[in-house]
């Protein structure tokens, strides 16, 4: 095993992770918080370790993550996929069982822009016959 360290990029919503992964025992390190006190529900814990899981690899490397924008589900969904292409980058053979899980695909859905003279992106103002 190599001492080297592995950066990659994850996206999702307006949520932007930047993912540093390197050997040790198992930390998560989130915007310098711990995993527990950034993300405290069981849900999004899990939804994050995912990759880690799947791999086996939880207990192998540290990761130190820097989220920035969205809110949380969108940060928990970028810092997913950072996680699966910073272990891609560690380990190419992981590639079939990332993508048959989903990890590694960007998911595309933004917010839908509001459009002119309506209140919000599909509704409208309320119809009076009288």
């Amino acid at each position: 095993m190599s001492l080297a360290s592995f950066d990659a990029t994850g996206r999702r919503k307006n949520a932007v992770a930047r993912i540093h992964l390197k050997h040790g025992n198992g930390n998560i390190t989130i915007n310098g918080r711990s995993l527990d006190d950034y993300f405290p529900t069981i849900t999004l814990q899990s939804q994050l370790l995912a990759p880690l899981h799947l791999t086996s690899t939880a207990q192998i490397y540290d990761v130190n993550v820097a989220a920035d924008g969205g809110g949380v589900t969108g940060q928990v969904g970028a810092i997913r996929m950072g996680i699966a292409r910073a272990l891609l980058l560690v380990n190419p053979e992981l590639r079939a069982v990332l993508k048959k899980n989903g990890m590694l695909t960007r998911d595309s859905r933004m917010k839908e822009r509001k459009k002119p003279g309506r209140p919000g992106a599909r509704k409208r103002f309320q119809f009076s016959k009288r």
